[in-house]
């Protein structure tokens, strides 16, 4: 099956519900290399006039050194299949080849990698990268989430594509 590009403004799928339910594979990278890992949080919407994508991920995971090197990312949704979560929510790509593992089909296009397996992708271009930081939490009670003091590096990027399955 292959992909149809729509509109970002033809997107109808409940963000909370696709992000905080189905999961999404965060990947970036080329030819020359690429890793993904699963990830539930995250966001859709519009900042400086523009349909962006928001991603956070740890500074010790192995796929942040591949968004940190590119301009680009995706964020692929799979359905209610987590069979692919499993081992890319709980392995290294550092040590393991996670495409090889899932069996996942990588689609290298527009500087960046997607898996054909996917049921929607979001190409997206980096923006602006953040480091969160402890002192701006005013919800003290969310630290709870950083007992290492491991606080995610927040990446907004611009919706360029969107794909769908056919």
């Amino acid at each position: 099956m292959a992909f149809k590009e729509i509109s970002v403004k033809e997107l109808n799928e409940n963000v909370t519900t696709l992000i905080g339910k189905e999961w999404m594979l965060v990947t970036a990278g080329d030819e020359n290399g690429h890793n993904m890992m699963t990830a539930s949080w995250g966001g859709i919407g519009v900042m400086w006039a523009k349909p962006v994508a928001v991603s956070v991920i740890r500074p010790q995971r192995y796929t942040k050194k591949f968004l940190d090197k590119t301009d680009r990312f995706t964020l692929s949704f799979y359905g209610d299949d987590k069979e692919i979560h499993k081992i890319c929510g709980s392995k290294s790509g550092s040590d393991t080849d996670k495409t090889a593992e899932t069996g996942l089909a990588p689609v290298y296009s527009d500087g960046t990698v997607y898996f054909e397996q996917a049921r929607l992708v979001l190409v997206c271009k980096k923006l602006y990268v953040q480091p969160m930081d402890e002192n701006c939490f005013i919800d003290k009670s969310l630290m709870k989430f950083y007992e290492e003091k491991d606080f995610h590096v927040m990446y907004v990027g611009e919706i360029e594509k969107v794909l769908v399955k056919e």
